[in-house]
Formats: structure tokens, sequence, C-alpha cells
């Protein structure tokens, strides 16, 4: 059994009768990005139980067949089939930390090294592009900066749909390229470095206090892609918050006031997480030493010569298809160390 927990329909009822009341209430919509968030809680809770009634309905039709004709070839080949969805349904029972079920930012930093570091940065904003198509969910590119000749110096993506913080918020970390340089005129083997950031797209429900006077606000002309409009105006904006340092920056909307607007959602976000963090830290110190950010939290390694392996350094989870990961295959890291 996963350490997320069990699975109760009893108290899946309990929560869906909960949202379906504050759905229901009349000023809901005075807040729309509370309202969407609730709506989408509601439709996952909703999911969730469906999906558990028609895995227990299928369940109670095979498990009559099965007295009736227990050496039916099909038969078998059904139940082995309700088995793996089964298996699979399970992993809901993991998100259970308090923002699993929002959406996410992510972050993606090229390290020492210029173009090849910026061209893994790209490799890896592609990976995780493709994973969150799979997945169904939206993705929105909030700032990037391209690298002097090639790939990424950085980007932020922010990623809609349920639970896609919780899917991503064990990609935190370090992960390492080996390959043979295809920038490289001798054709040698380097070894490049990018690091990842997640953190939770907390909708208005959760109160984060920010005061203005802990704030230092630049506005600067946009860079990169998003349209010719972005190099016209000093529209991109930065805040730092001045108590923590944290910085966030938008670009990719219209107006100044509109990236204004998201980068204050980004940063009352990261205050969230880092809140989080404080907490983890108190209850459990590897579980907040697993989340720091730093080259030495190296979390996965890519290896395309001389050898064909992914490995995940925390889990010793192994892949020998390193383009099938590349392209987005990434659920079985992911719910490894949700497992672990």
């Amino acid at each position: 059994m996963p350490s997320g927990g069990t699975f109760d329909p009893d108290k899946l009822k309990s929560e869906i009768s909960d949202i379906t009341e504050i759905a229901n209430s009349p000023d809901l919509w005075e807040n729309p990005d509370h309202a969407r968030g609730v709506m989408q809680k509601k439709a996952s809770l909703e999911k969730n139980l469906n999906d558990f009634l028609a895995l227990e309905s299928e369940y109670k039709n095979l498990s009559e067949l099965i007295t009736i004709a227990p050496d039916d070839p099909d038969v078998a080949k059904a139940l082995e089939s309700l088995a793996d969805t089964a298996n699979k349904a399970k992993f809901i029972t993991l998100f259970n930390e308090p923002a699993d079920g929002a959406g996410a930012f992510l972050f993606i930093q090229a390290g020492a090294g210029g173009t090849e570091a910026q061209d893994w940065a790209s490799m890896l904003s592609r990976m995780y592009a493709r994973w969150a198509e799979r997945h169904g969910f939206a993705l929105e590119v909030i700032e990037e900066h391209l690298g002097d000749t090639a790939g990424i110096k950085n980007i932020t993506y922010r990623i809609i749909g349920d639970r896609a913080y919780g899917w991503l918020r064990n990609e935190i970390g370090v992960h390492r390229l080996v390959r043979i340089s295809p920038f490289d005129s001798n054709a040698r083997r380097h070894t490049s470095f990018a690091s990842v950031d997640v953190w939770p797209d907390i909708d208005d429900s959760i109160e984060i206090e920010v005061n203005d006077k802990d704030l230092r606000i630049d506005t600067y002309r946009a860079q990169g892609a998003g349209g010719q409009h972005v190099n016209k105006t000093d529209s991109a904006v930065r805040i730092t918050h001045l108590p923590t340092g944290i910085a966030v920056q938008c670009q990719n909307e219209r107006s100044q006031l509109q990236n204004k607007d998201l980068a204050m959602k980004m940063l009352r976000s990261k205050l969230y997480e880092l809140e989080m963090q404080k907490r983890a830290a108190e209850q459990d110190a590897a579980k907040a030493a697993q989340k720091k950010i730093e080259w030495g939290s190296q979390i996965r390694s890519y290896v395309l010569q001389p050898y064909q392996l992914v490995k995940d350094l925390r889990t010793n989870l192994e892949n020998t298809n390193p383009a099938a990961v590349l392209d987005g295959d990434l659920d079985d890291f992911m719910l490894a160390m949700l497992q672990k």
C-alpha cells in the first residue's frame, strides 16, 4: 500500500458535499480565480469518486464471472486489466500535501557552462512541456531568456491542471546530462547541469500576507519570444520581496499592470511554498533537505553517451530509453518519489 494512505469513498462524498455547497454560493464568482479553483477541485473530487465506483462495479461483475467461468481466458485478461487500472488509481492517495491539487509554476535555470548548459536547459523545458501535454495540462510561458548561441538561460512555465504541483513537486533539484557535445568540433563528451524549481499556483482562498513596504518593483523592456509588442515598452515587471530576497518576474502579458498582477500571484505562491518548507523543516529535517535548490542536490542523471540511461539518484529507478524520458515519459520517476 502506498504511503499516502487509503481511499475512503465516504470521506470523499463528504468532501464533495462540502465543496458543492461552496460552489452553489451566490457570490462565488465575485472572485473568479477562487471560483475557478473551487470548480476545478469539485470536478476532480467527482471524477475520483466516479472512477472508484466504476472500479468497484467492474470488480463485482468480474467476481461473479470468475465463479461461473474460472478458466475463461477473457475473464483472466479482464481481471489483469482491472488490476492494472486499480494500481494506477491508487496513486491519487499519494497526493496528500496541502497544495498538491494546485497548478504549478516551474522554473528551469541553465548551470555554468555556457552554450552546453543552455542547450540542456532547453531540452529540459521541452521535456516538461511534453509531459504536461501528455497529462492534458495547459502550459503558459511566463518568462524566457534565450541563450547567447543556442538554448535558453532560463524559463518559467505556468502549468494549469489538477494536481500539476503534486506531480511536479519532487522534480526540484539539479538535473545532469552526459553526452557527446553537438557544439564541440572534436566530438568530446561533456557534462551539463540545469536546476529545476517548482512552486504551487495557489488561488486566493489561501491567504498570504504581503506588505507593500516589503516589495521592490522594477520595470524593464521585455526580451525574447512573446510578440512584437513586448519589446516596445517597459511592460515587463520584476518584484523582489525584500525580507526573503525572493524575486519573480513576468513579461508575457501585454500590459505592465497584467504582468504585475501575475508576478504578484507568483510571489504569493513562492512565499506559500517557503512557509511549507519551513514547516517541513520543523517536522522532518530530511524532507526539508530534499527541497533545497543547490548544485549539490543533484537528483537525476541523463546519460546519452557512452551508454543510454536515465537514473534517479534518490530512488535508484533507471530507464534505458532516454529518448522517451526526454519526450515527457516521466511518470514512473515521479510516482517512485511519491511512494518513497
